[in-house]
């Protein structure tokens, strides 16, 4: 992304200062949704039948509470049953959602959002009310899996208010230039201020639900009093299924929509006239985690060796057939704050090896655990294990269950295949390295970090900020448990009689968004 580029999406975020502390126009408004194949009557779209979506599965740890939401499976719910404030278009900048607009005072301490005429299922007006009730669920601390609850707390929930029906006020406990996006979060969707039990969910979104059963389906109908014109679809079906019985599905007419395909099921479909492949270029991130909190990775020079030995470039073409460029050990490859002028890491097994030795590392067993939860895990596994023996190391792989997997490698083994889907890199870091993360992998904690990342989230002079987080990537790529190998494709297929299906990459606004998708 461009410095101007850079620099517009940070005045946009930031607004205009004004005299006195005034509020000053962020300019962020308009129709949602920006950017995606929506769908519209000049297109051709038709409203009627049943779309049946296959996402991997997470058994009995599947939710449809929007704050919980954990897997990719309970977000394509989340998202079809709610809506959130704010969302991110495919390059992770903040586009309106349910507020129309907003804007902020001159230290971005104070943030207005005006709201659009939506209802909920129930009938019932969206209205400040429920902004306040959805961030004082979210940030509960009696509920420790609310996924946005360490981004959010930010906010000072006692200084904000309702100004009028349409408006409400957010006051911060500290600056934040990048509030909005910090609302276009998961975790972050607006519930009703009568929202009491998750089974029985009442959103805005373009679908309601039908029924509900973790690890089995999902069933929704259009809501046709959607703010945005509602779904074209009359019925929406989330279905769980492995990867080989999504594409088995796909090709035998069982199934319209399948999420996340290997690059090996999007190379044999090409020749398929009933499969299309809808593909976002390099906008994932694969990694191997080296826990930093765990002998051998809590020395620096085992953690550098084992990223020496890493062949990028063969585990793109080998795990990835091609579909995807090489990492270098940071996330967000492309986006807003990523250091462009940090050299890319290369391979070097006699430099690894010496770092090994110095360590006393050398000749040593050591466990990956893996799993088949995401295309690539195992393979990618497999050929690092294979690479790192030519330093005389042997790294056994070990698979876990596919249900629970994310969970468990938390606490299961040093190393770790890792994933992530598009995001911004505050997100990313804040969500997964600092030392209260929920989703610490890496077991990366170091209290100098957290206190720069805090600094970097309330500087609002757009120069020191790019620069701490410049820091912090360069501390990451130097140190941090992250073997970021490679930034695949994102690739997800549907029957070829699918319309509206956006090649946007995961996490974003147009990204399994099935209210614009119709059947011809």
């Amino acid at each position: 992304m461009s410095t101007a580029r850079n620099r517009r999406e940070f005045l946009a975020l930031a607004g205009a200062a004004g005299a006195g502390g005034a509020l000053a126009l962020t300019g962020c408004g308009g129709a949602a949704g920006s950017g995606g194949a929506a769908a519209d009557g000049k297109s051709g779209a038709r409203r009627g039948g049943q779309l049946r979506a296959l996402f991997t599965g997470g058994g009995d740890q599947e939710t449809i509470d929007p704050h919980a939401e954990a897997l990719a499976i309970d977000m394509a719910r989340t998202k079809a049953l709610f809506d959130r404030l704010v969302d991110l278009d495919a390059n992770m900048a903040p586009v309106p959602r349910l507020a129309e607009k907003w804007e902020s005072n001159t230290d971005a301490t104070l943030w207005r959002f005006t709201l659009r005429d939506a209802l909920f299922h129930d009938g019932k007006k969206f209205t400040p009310e429920d902004v306040l009730f959805s961030l004082g669920r979210i940030l509960d601390p009696k509920a420790a899996n609310h996924f946005a609850q360490g981004l959010l707390a930010v906010v000072d929930l006692k200084k904000s208010r309702g100004v009028g029906p349409r408006t409400v006020e957010l006051a911060l406990k500290r600056p934040s230039a990048e509030f909005p996006a910090l609302l276009a979060t998961l975790g972050t969707a607006m519930v009703s201020s009568r929202y009491r039990n998750p089974a029985d969910p009442v959103g805005t979104g373009a679908f309601r639900l039908k029924s509900f059963a973790a690890g089995q389906a999902f069933v929704a109908e259009r809501f046709d009093d959607h703010w945005d014109g509602g779904a074209y679809i009359d019925e929406l079906r989330i279905l769980a299924a492995d990867t080989d019985a999504r594409g088995n599905a796909l090709r035998g007419g069982e199934a319209e929509y399948a999420y996340e395909m290997t690059p090996t099921f999007a190379r044999t479909a090409e020749a398929d006239r009933a499969v299309r492949i809808v593909a976002a270029k390099g906008s994932t991130a694969h990694a191997i985690v080296l826990k930093c909190d765990q002998e051998p990775f809590d020395n620096p020079d085992v953690t550098l060796a084992f990223k020496l030995l890493a062949d990028r470039g063969k585990l793109v073409d080998v795990v990835l057939a091609g579909r995807g460029t090489v990492g270098n050990d940071m996330f967000g490859k492309g986006y807003q704050y990523y250091p462009e002028g940090i050299p890319q890491r290369e391979r070097d097994v006699a430099e690894a090896r010496l770092l090994l030795r110095k360590a006393g590392a050398l000749n040593k067993t050591l466990s990956i655990y893996t799993s088949s939860v995401a295309p690539g895990f195992v393979e990618a596994a497999t050929l690092f294990a294979e690479q790192a023996a030519d330093a005389g190391l042997r790294v056994k792989v070990t698979t876990g269950s596919s249900d629970t997997y994310f969970k468990d490698q938390l606490t299961k083994g040093v190393m770790g295949s890792h994933r992530s889907g598009a995001m911004t890199i505050p997100t990313y870091i804040n969500d997964r390295l600092l030392t209260g993360s929920n989703f610490n992998a890496s077991g990366w904690r170091r209290k100098g970090f957290d206190a720069t990342f805090a600094k970097a989230q309330a500087t609002t002079d757009e120069a020191e900020r790019v620069a701490l987080y410049g820091q912090l990537q360069r501390s990451i790529h130097d140190e941090g448990g992250l073997l970021m190998w490679g930034h695949p494709d994102w690739l997800n297929a549907t029957a070829a009689r699918v319309r509206g299906v956006a090649a946007a990459p995961p996490n974003t606004l147009d990204s399994a968004r099935f209210d614009k998708v119709w059947l011809a």
